[in-house]
């Protein structure tokens, strides 16, 4: 058999097949609904997985507002921020994070951020990310599927 006739197949943007997906997050754990919620936009639940293309999948979650922390981490979890000014380090909890407006989106943004990337195609993959409190989307024109994310490794 020749096996100088195999070619590894690499993806491109024009050859990447991204879907749109909807995940309900209602009582999911937010660390755990962050890394599958990763993994698809990064594509690596695809055979056709390229690391340095967006080839990962549009991902929709809704009910944000209905996801849960272990223990106590709503309110000893301290997520750190810092303004670039000396003594500008801010400090914000989750339970505080959510009472701010939009704070599901922020929250769980923030959480999926860590992580992807820490470049551009981690900042563009990051815009494929859409976050809504409550069970209504605006996506219908896109025709997006629901999956299970309790069945994702």
């Amino acid at each position: 058999m020749d096996t100088l006739s195999y070619k590894t197949i690499s993806a491109n943007k024009e050859t990447a097949q991204k879907e749109w997906v909807v995940i309900d997050a209602t009582d999911q754990v937010v660390g755990r609904l962050g890394s599958k919620v990763a993994k698809l936009l990064r594509g690596k639940y695809k055979a056709s997985f390229t690391p340095h293309v967006d080839c990962g999948d549009n991902v929709i979650i809704i009910n944000a507002d209905k996801v849960k922390f272990t223990g106590n981490k709503w309110n000893d979890k301290v997520y750190l921020s810092y303004t670039g000014y000396p003594g500008g380090q801010r400090e914000i909890t989750p339970a505080a994070l959510m009472k701010k407006p939009n704070g599901e989106e922020k929250l769980l943004k923030r959480v999926v951020k860590g992580m992807l990337p820490k470049n551009r195609l981690g900042a563009k993959l990051l815009g494929n990310l859409y976050v809504y409190a409550g069970s209504e989307h605006k996506h219908e024109a896109q025709s997006p599927k629901t999956i299970d994310i309790n069945s994702l490794k």
